[in-house]
């Protein structure tokens, strides 16, 4: 039985916006995020996607336990829930006939920890992760050149430290990827007003990178087609 809340779904979609949730919370706790998304992207199918099991730490749901976890032991975690992950958005992809291009995912801690992961082990998942107070569970060895990555965080979050997030963003730069980082002052582990609308102007106005590096190898033909 799923129990995603479908927040927003247009006749035909023409983007995909997966929300996911932080460890013991519900798809609930998501909706006012994509109310928002709804109101600036009335083309979107927004869905808040429900992690894969019943937490275990008595309410809500999880991707992976985070009782007793540990640096050396979190990314088996994260690798033994990443097929389900992935399955959850490809069932929505399924659902609304749209693939990478068009697919964008947006987390919350273990919800943002679960997308960054799932960018680096498979590629055409997402063109777009926005990570809420996430981080990756080990820095990616090579740049994601299919996946821009814009990370946020809380600088005074207590759970998952922002250097977390500042350390991931340059690394990736160093390795030639297409990524933003935004650090707010005085915010701690919360989906914080201010780093939401960052991340709605980033939507609307930022241009990934791979899109651009495909229409500047494009012919002049080409491009004169997408124009139109």
């Amino acid at each position: 039985m799923r129990h995603d809340i479908v927040i927003q779904q247009p006749a035909t979609p023409q983007q995909l916006m997966l929300l996911f949730h932080g460890v013991g919370a519900s798809p609930a706790h998501m909706q006012p995020v994509g109310n928002m998304l709804a109101r600036s992207f009335p083309q979107a199918l927004i869905v808040s996607v429900a992690g894969a099991d019943e937490s275990d730490l008595g309410q809500g749901f999880q991707w992976f336990s985070v009782q007793g976890v540990t640096e050396a032991n979190r990314p088996q975690r994260i690798a033994d829930a990443l097929p389900a992950f992935v399955a959850a958005v490809e069932y929505w992809q399924q659902q609304s006939g749209l693939g990478h291009a068009a697919t964008a995912l947006l987390g919350f801690s273990q919800g943002a920890i679960m997308a960054l992961e799932a960018a680096v082990a498979y590629p055409a998942l997402a063109s777009r992760v926005l990570a809420f107070s996430g981080r990756f569970a080990s820095l990616p060895a090579r740049a994601l050149p299919h996946t821009t990555i814009h990370l946020f965080h809380g600088k005074a979050d207590p759970v998952i430290p922002y250097l977390h997030s500042v350390q991931a963003a340059e690394h990736l730069l160093a390795l030639g990827g297409d990524v933003t980082a935004e650090i707010e002052p005085f915010v701690g582990h919360q989906l914080h007003e201010d780093l939401l609308e960052k991340a709605l102007e980033y939507l609307q106005s930022h241009i990934p990178k791979h899109v651009w590096d495909e229409a500047m190898s494009a012919s002049p033909q080409q491009l004169a087609v997408k124009a139109r």
